[in-house]
């Protein structure tokens, strides 16, 4: 794995603004960045880092079959007692999954980490499927790059055979995001393109515009009926909107899967180490409380906990990081080390919930960077990869994305 410096094409902000791509400057800094790309090896990323993702959504898979069935897991994950049903009952009833990102820390020799789980309303897909691909395309026709050389990114193509393994031809979905946000307005038009290759029709609305018909039906800004939905609005804010009391009275399928609550949390992390501890994909993870029961002596965490604990404690002096059960794009944050905080947020707007301790591992550093590995998943399996970078060892709203290319 190597940063290297390449020339940009000339074209592509004319390129960006052709094609949609309007959030390529964020408040006067770039945030689309080909200035330089990553290089991997084939055996990087199909060793270290597809089969891994892959492994780790099943692992993932196996926690939520566990954490469905527990009311006090249920709980500490700040799912609402209300819909504790709503959540087990899409999982027991097989309700159908599309797609999420794994943010991964890897430095191309040891094993990639797991950070977290963007399961639920995962962004930067239409940068990742689409631009990506392009600027691939016009560097190797540029003679930048070789004509051997690939991506790691079969993420459209693998959204249009997922949309076209669950539903069967010209069935009508509904896409929705706050049309306000260009970037979140561009992922849902990529599924949307997604599922139109496949056949389907797709059809958008602002999530603000959903109303609610006489009989208790989700309707589209056209009053048509949504009978399926895909939301860009996590379900932990749904899940305290007066909307969350019709979703099952409205027959709608939700896409995400109420499901996927319990993996976009990071509560999911403490989970996955307790049933998979010393994983060389995970680092320990805890519940703050628990470790605060452990460290006071109390009894409320159980002794497979605590001995856990133990045995992960020198490392967690050495350095760890808190996170609250919900949080995005960095904010809330902390990185301990030695007891010390080096590092914090800007941002503390999600710090009013409960926290989880996790290992820290630092992000590699190229050139004063420090990149993220995005890899997403796509039914149950990894499709591609996204990298963004920053000069903070955390990953925030204006990160970098960078583009990648395969060469060995």
């Amino acid at each position: 794995m190597h940063r290297i410096a390449l020339p940009e094409r000339a074209d592509w902000r004319t390129l960006a603004q052709d094609v949609g791509f309007t959030f390529a400057d964020m408040h006067g800094e770039p945030y689309w960045d080909e200035t330089s790309a990553y290089r991997f090896t084939l055996r990087q990323i199909e060793d270290n880092l597809e089969d891994p993702a892959t492994e780790l959504h099943a692992m993932c898979r196996e926690a939520t079959g566990r954490i469905v069935q527990s009311e006090e897991l249920l709980d500490r994950l700040g799912i609402p007692a209300a819909y504790h049903d709503l959540v087990a009952d899409s999982w027991t009833r097989g309700q159908p999954e599309v797609y999420g990102r794994f943010d991964l820390v890897y430095d191309g020799a040891g094993p990639a980490k797991l950070l977290e789980y963007n399961a639920d309303t995962p962004t930067s897909l239409y940068e990742t499927a689409s631009f990506q691909w392009s600027w691939l395309e016009g560097q190797i026709a540029a003679g930048v790059l070789r004509d051997g050389d690939d991506q790691f990114n079969g993420l459209h193509e693998a959204l249009v055979e997922r949309f076209r393994a669950l539903f069967p031809p010209d069935t009508d979905l509904h896409f929705a995001a706050h049309t306000a946000s260009a970037e979140d307005y561009a992922t849902v038009e990529a599924m949307g393109w997604a599922a139109r290759e496949a056949g389907l029709g797709a059809h958008y609305t602002d999530l603000a515009k959903i109303g609610l018909s006489a009989d208790g039906q989700f309707l589209d800004d056209e009053d048509r009926v949504i009978a399926t939905l895909f939301k860009l609005y996590p379900w932990e804010d749904l899940l305290q909107d007066d909307y969350a009391a019709h979703i099952v009275g409205s027959g709608c399928m939700m896409l995400e899967p109420a499901w996927k609550a319990v993996l976009s949390n990071k509560g999911l992390l403490p989970v996955l180490w307790e049933m998979f501890e010393g994983h060389p994909n995970l680092l320990p993870a805890f519940f703050e409380s628990d470790i605060a029961d452990t460290l006071a002596g109390r009894g409320s965490a159980t002794g497979s906990v605590a001995a856990s604990f133990d045995r992960a404690r020198a490392d967690l002096e050495r350095g760890h990081v808190t996170k609250p059960l919900f949080s995005r794009e960095g904010a809330s944050i902390r990185i301990v080390e030695n007891g010390q905080v080096t590092l914090a947020s800007d941002d503390d707007s999600y710090g009013r919930h409960p926290r989880i301790v996790q290992g820290y591992v630092p992000l590699p550093e190229f050139d004063g960077f420090h990149p993220i590995i995005g890899a997403w998943i796509v039914g149950q399996t990894c499709a591609g990869i996204g990298i963004r970078e920053d000069r903070s060892r955390i990953t925030q709203d204006l990160s970098r994305f960078k583009p990648h290319f395969i060469r060995d």
